[in-house]
């Protein structure tokens, strides 16, 4: 079975540039996650789990304590959906 290619919203890309891409203190613990969640996205460190109520579908992962990445698993891709404080993503 081939890696599930990670695809990017519009939404994520734009949140991304304003709330990660511009504090290196963020980029950096992005970048280690990505690659933690493109090995195995259930190493405990990313605390992967599934979302319910108005999210039930989706998925978040962390970044930092607050930072998540919310995204949507399909049969051939992982679709990040939105990034930001645990406040910004959960509305």
């Amino acid at each position: 079975m081939s890696p599930r290619e990670i695809k990017l919203s519009d939404l994520f890309k734009e949140n991304y540039a304003n709330r990660i891409a511009l504090d290196p203190a963020l980029v950096k613990p992005f970048d280690k996650r990505l690659t933690l969640f493109k090995q195995d996205r259930t190493i405990p460190e990313l605390n992967d789990h599934n979302l319910d109520w108005e999210m039930q579908g989706l998925r978040a992962f962390s970044i930092t304590k607050d930072i998540r990445v919310i995204y949507e698993e399909t049969e051939d891709s992982y679709i990040f959906r939105d990034i930001g404080t645990h406040s910004q993503v959960y509305k």
